[in-house]
């Protein structure tokens, strides 16, 4: 009888031991239980606005309700509303909704009053794809650096971007538009009124993201809506500081009511009654979802905010990848000559195109289909914003920036596949061949120790090497403002300098410039006379 009651009794406290192993925090809006993980305390899946449905398609969105008791928060919440657009992105759930404002915090805090730097990933895929649920983004690794990691995330597509006069006259500020980029400055403040709770220091908050990601963070400096919400940013490949990222409200409002005709609806009334499956169904084909100057997240164009120096004054570390969009890509099999490249490029520089041929060294066959031509077609996508967004900010702010340039390569894939734009892959008959340096998203999974989460590439010691590399240089920049630490190469900021210092980043980073580059840039920057 003994055994038996000591045999229950122990069984007893391991039931306890095992329930204690459940963390819960006290947030604002209720209790929430998480999973503890690996020396981690993890909450997926918690909400940090209502659900964006109904009548509340196409508003600003609205705090989140208080709840009573103890909300479980274990599993990742729906992906944003999205189609297959970039190849195989992997997601840690299958449920897609337009209820998708949720974040997922992993914090290695012992209590609450551990006050450790925050970090705020927002995904890339074109403001029409993605979601925090992608393992490449997870926050695990990061957090043991000593870092409250989080994923958010937003709406996207037509449910993020869309405008339409409507929409606008059922508004205080008479705008509509962008609220993808108020689903991620809700985010930020959520976090910033609850993060206390999880062991984050709420004045120490830094926002990331990459590609759309990035653009949204060089937006998100320059509103109103998340004024005083951020410590430090950082950016990899691209921004909103290039004319044809941003919409006057009467274009978008016009596009708008194209859109509406074209879907077979004749007001937002019966829009908002299409459920988020037709919805989505019926706004593919060639629309384009962005950024607009709307009179609430953009009170005017953000390269004026930028220019006037009222943008968020804070330290900045913002770079992308030295074959951001090879121009054999831009061809699509098709041979890549000089002729061929300048015809592309007409429609991005006009009758000044020459002037930029010359200035990026194409004079020839060899030149198109080698580094100059790669360098342009990476301009024409979206390397010539992203360099905009660090001139600017060096330019108007005292605050430091850090630029680098991302250089190693992905390793050979184990499938025949084809890398798609944003990270996916998609079948191919044929192995795809190596390149010669990191193309558009392929620093990700780098810069966040991700790497065995991305099955598709057969990960060398070369690669882990130089994702230990990249992730100390970020995890300092973000304890502290500074990447520079311990066993790293230095990494000067390029304030004051005639000719930027640039840190070309891989297993072994160096500091250089990229003179030639720059002056291409800036031939650009005249002919676009912005």
């Amino acid at each position: 009888m003994k055994k038996i009651i000591f045999l229950l009794a122990a069984l007893l406290t391991t039931a306890c031991a095992i329930a204690q192993q459940n963390p819960r925090v006290t947030t604002k809006n209720g209790v929430l239980e998480g999973t503890y993980q690996s020396g981690l305390n993890v909450f997926l899946g918690v909400p940090f606005a209502q659900p964006p449905v109904g009548d509340l398609r196409w508003v600003e969105p609205q705090p989140v309700k208080n709840w009573e008791g103890v909300r479980q928060a274990k599993e990742f919440g729906p992906n944003p509303m999205q189609t297959n657009v970039f190849g195989d992105m992997a997601f840690n759930t299958k449920k897609m909704s337009e209820d998708c404002l949720y974040l997922n915090i992993w914090s290695p805090a012992k209590s609450a009053a551990d006050k450790l730097p925050v970090f705020i990933y927002f995904n890339g895929g074109g403001l029409i794809a993605g979601s925090g649920s992608e393992p490449r983004y997870a926050g695990d690794i990061m957090a043991h650096e000593g870092i409250v990691c989080i994923t958010a995330n937003y709406r996207e597509g037509i449910f993020g971007f869309y405008s339409n006069p409507e929409l606008s006259s059922e508004t205080s500020y008479k705008g509509s538009g962008n609220y993808g980029h108020m689903d991620q400055a809700a985010a930020i403040k959520w976090v910033k009124d609850n993060i206390a709770a999880f062991g984050g220091d709420p004045d120490h908050i830094t926002i990331m993201g990459e590609s759309a990601g990035s653009g949204s963070v060089s937006a998100l400096m320059a509103s109103p809506m998340s004024k005083g919400l951020i410590a430090q940013a950082m950016g990899s490949s691209g921004s909103v500081l290039v004319a044809k990222n941003i919409m006057k409200l009467s274009d978008a409002e016009k596009a708008g009511v194209e859109t509406m005709k074209k879907m077979g609806c004749k007001s937002i009334k019966e829009m908002r009654a299409l459920s988020a499956e037709e919805l989505l169904k019926r706004s593919q084909g060639g629309i384009h979802w962005g950024n607009v100057v709307d009179g609430r997240f953009f009170t005017e164009s953000p390269v004026e905010v930028y220019r006037k120096g009222q943008q968020a004054q804070v330290p900045l570390l913002v770079g992308g990848n030295n074959l951001e969009f090879p121009v054999m890509w831009r061809m699509q099999g098709k041979p890549a000559t000089r002729a061929a490249l300048k015809e592309m490029a007409k429609a991005y520089y006009g009758d000044r195109t020459d002037e930029v041929m010359a200035a990026f060294g194409i004079n020839n066959d060899a030149d198109a289909n080698s580094t100059p031509g790669n360098n342009l077609s990476a301009a024409m996508f979206i390397d010539y914003s992203t360099w905009k967004w660090s001139e600017m900010q060096r330019a108007t702010s005292s605050k430091p920036v850090y630029r680098y340039r991302f250089t190693h390569p992905r390793p050979d894939m184990r499938e025949n596949k084809e890398a798609m734009l944003a990270g996916g892959t998609r079948e191919s008959a044929t192995k795809a061949p190596l390149l010669p340096g990191a193309v558009h998203s392929a620093d990700i999974e780098y810069e966040m120790g991700t790497l065995p989460t991305n099955r598709v590439y057969d990960w060398t010691p070369c690669c882990y090497n130089t994702s230990k590399v990249f992730l100390k240089y970020y995890a300092n920049f973000i304890k502290t403002g500074n990447p520079n630490g311990l066993g790293l190469p230095e990494w000067k900021p390029c304030n004051g300098q005639a000719v930027p210092g640039v840190l070309m980043l891989d297993e072994n980073s160096y500091m250089s410039s990229e003179a030639n580059i720059d002056n291409a840039y800036r031939v650009i920057d005249q002919i676009l006379g912005k």
